[in-house]
């Protein structure tokens, strides 16, 4: 038997081993390593010097899994991230040589930036957690997970991520710039603080399996599936929005919600995990109009206003 208050202390060591690098705000922290544990993959949009490569390196290295990174440029081409079919030099047979995305966590930094053709060579192996070449696949190692970053602000030289490519990530966040406080640490501490790569192993990567494992079985009471499908709902007619949320949507918000219950220690789903991951599970699932502000304040109005049940199923 699982112990829940275990797992959630050990979910608690790796956040705080990651703070050790990253000065941010604990949340998107524990947002990140949710979106790990659940199998999904993480879009970060922000301005560039955020922490985006630091939280990301520090996550892989807290976890004991390997890190690789390819920074997306306009020239790259999609053998540069899956790997290609070669001659062997030695045994002159073609042979298939492994390209940056055969890790754990692999780091698309700047995603946008290389053309259509170059990002949809990531589809395969996020979906499938493969890469198919010259008629065979080659399966990636587990766990692994893509966090990708872009700058929304700078659209100079990019090519925008198509709506069914952003459907491909579990949680898009923004880490926003620090308070004056925590910027004031950062300065502070800027040569005392270990580099991500110099952390610690908290646990080892297996333990990413029997999260996952954990998550898949947390209680979702009728109350609370109808409170995501009244969230779902509420996007497809909501006049802000051109274009709600899908179905996949609705699943990604349980998968989300399911895995910060097991990172609070609770085997079941609360409307206020639902109201946690809302935004970062919907937001770049749907379209604003131009008119009707950001997605995520939409969707966060929507969270705002929307009745929460109140006789939940505990188990």
């Amino acid at each position: 038997m699982v112990d829940l208050a275990d797992l959630a202390g050990t979910f608690d060591g790796v956040v705080r081993n990651v703070r050790t690098a990253y000065v941010g705000d604990e949340d998107t922290v524990r947002l990140a390593l949710c979106c790990l544990m659940a199998g999904g993959h993480l879009l970060i949009e922000d301005y560039p010097g955020v922490g985006k490569t630091t939280l990301a390196k520090a996550l892989a290295r807290s976890l004991g899994l390997e890190f690789g990174r390819v920074q997306f440029t306009a020239d790259l081409l999609p053998a540069d991230i899956t790997g290609a079919v070669v001659v062997d030099r030695d045994t002159r047979q073609l042979t298939f040589r492994h390209g940056p995305v055969f890790t754990n966590v692999l780091l698309a930094d700047e995603l946008n930036r290389a053309s259509p053709k170059a990002q949809s060579a990531l589809l395969e192996a996020m979906e499938e957690r493969q890469v198919s070449a010259d008629g065979t696949s080659h399966g990636l190692p587990r766990p692994f997970m893509v966090v990708a970053t872009q700058n929304p602000y700078d659209a100079a030289g990019t090519f925008p991520l198509p709506h069914s490519q952003l459907d491909r990530f579990l949680l898009r966040l923004a880490i926003g710039y620090p308070d004056r406080e925590r910027e004031d640490e950062l300065l502070e501490g800027a040569d005392a603080r270990p580099l991500p790569e110099d952390l610690k192993d908290v646990v080892e990567p297996s333990f990413v399996t029997a999260f996952g494992v954990v998550s898949t079985e947390v209680h979702v009471s009728a109350a609370v599936r109808n409170y995501i499908l009244d969230l779902v709902h509420v996007t497809r007619r909501h006049p802000d929005l051109a274009v709600g949320a899908s179905p996949r949507a609705g699943l990604a918000v349980m998968r989300a919600a399911r895995t910060w219950a097991v990172a609070s220690g609770r085997s079941y789903v609360l409307p206020d995990d639902v109201k946690r991951v809302a935004s970062p599970a919907l937001s770049h699932r749907v379209v604003a109009h131009p008119a009707g502000g950001p997605a995520q304040e939409v969707i966060a109005a929507i969270v705002e206003r929307l009745p929460v049940p109140l006789d939940v199923e505990q188990r």
